[in-house]
């Protein structure tokens, strides 16, 4: 544990520059105590390492000094598919193994490559949650991402929305994780073929003592690319059926995003006496479905599934008698 953080606090120094005792204790997790020690002991093992005081001082390595011991562990060669992305990083468990990963390639890079690189991250930046939204509470993330590492069969009690809302249980394979627009998806085969399970919607996991085989052939990425033209192209149960007034119809895009919106525009029927116009649009899950819908206000009337009138029902009734007359 100390050898890794030595080399760490080296590449830090050989990547950055001079940065002060605070800083290093900061990115390493440790105290500033402990920097002191590391300093000491990298100073003793012949490293051209030394201070500058002043506000502006801090440690640094004498000018051209490069080390090459860059090398990866397993976990954080694993890890690499994260990098760039360290809210999804922490939350698999794997931040350390991202940010040292992270500071082994810088060091390994040619200066010109290593310049680049630098110039790049500080002119663009990836943020994956849409905005105003919350990440999702995955208290069980980190139990299924151990299953899924292990090829070891889960057990878990699940909240789902349809066909009939309701806590079932299944036993599966987990074969993949996926992060879409700040929400982590199980992919797992189960009695069939593979299906998707929102990881915050798992009640309760337990692992089970067996293994399994994973599919020949099964490909994480062509499979989540099926499901997503599935889902936008409504090509299953999980619709809403609403009516609209004009004002609605011309705010969908704004409230749906533009996929969902032109779905439930391909759908649209003629306007009714009343103006009001009928239209399908896809439904992720009913909590989410009625905040969305009630953005739209006294524009949208909820005709089916019967749970999502159920809950528009209670919500907008609840947020009645927050207003008496």
């Amino acid at each position: 544990m100390r050898a890794s953080r030595l080399l760490s606090l080296l590449l830090l120094l050989q990547n950055r520059g001079r940065m002060s005792a605070a800083q290093l204790a900061a990115e390493l997790g440790v105290t500033a105590r402990t920097v002191y020690r590391d300093v000491e002991a990298l100073a003793a093992a012949g490293v051209p390492i030394y201070a500058e005081q002043g506000p502006t001082g801090g440690y640094q390595l004498m000018d051209g000094y490069r080390t090459r011991l860059t090398g990866l562990t397993a976990d954080e060669a694993e890890s690499l598919f994260l990098t760039g992305m360290p809210q999804p990083a922490a939350e698999l468990g794997l931040g350390a193994q991202v940010a040292a990963a992270e500071l082994k390639l810088m060091a390994a890079l040619p200066t010109p490559y290593r310049d680049a690189s630098i110039r790049i991250r500080q002119r663009f930046h990836l943020d994956a949650p849409g905005w105003y939204r919350e990440p999702d509470a995955v208290p069980h993330l980190l139990a299924v991402a151990d299953a899924l590492w292990q090829d070891q069969a889960i057990e878990v009690r699940y909240r789902r929305w349809s066909p009939r809302p309701g806590e079932v249980t299944r036993r599966l394979h987990p074969l993949g994780l996926v992060l879409k627009a700040g929400v982590w998806y199980l992919i797992a085969a189960g009695h069939g073929q593979p299906r998707t399970y929102r990881v915050s919607a798992i009640v309760s996991l337990r692992p089970l003592p067996e293994r399994f085989t994973r599919p020949d052939g099964f490909d994480l990425a062509a499979f989540w690319r099926a499901h997503v033209e599935r889902y936008e192209q409504a090509d299953t149960d999980a619709v809403a059926t609403v009516r609209l007034t004009p004002t609605g119809v011309t705010a969908l895009p704004d409230v749906l995003g533009p996929k969902a919106a032109r779905l439930a525009l391909r759908a649209l029927t003629p306007a009714d006496p009343d103006g009001w116009h009928q239209a399908t649009i896809p439904l992720e899950n009913t909590p989410h479905t009625v905040a969305t819908l009630l953005r739209l206000g006294p524009d949208v009337q909820v005709l089916a599934p019967a749970q999502l009138v159920a809950d528009m029902t209670d919500t907008i009734q609840a947020m009645a008698r927050l207003y008496p007359a």
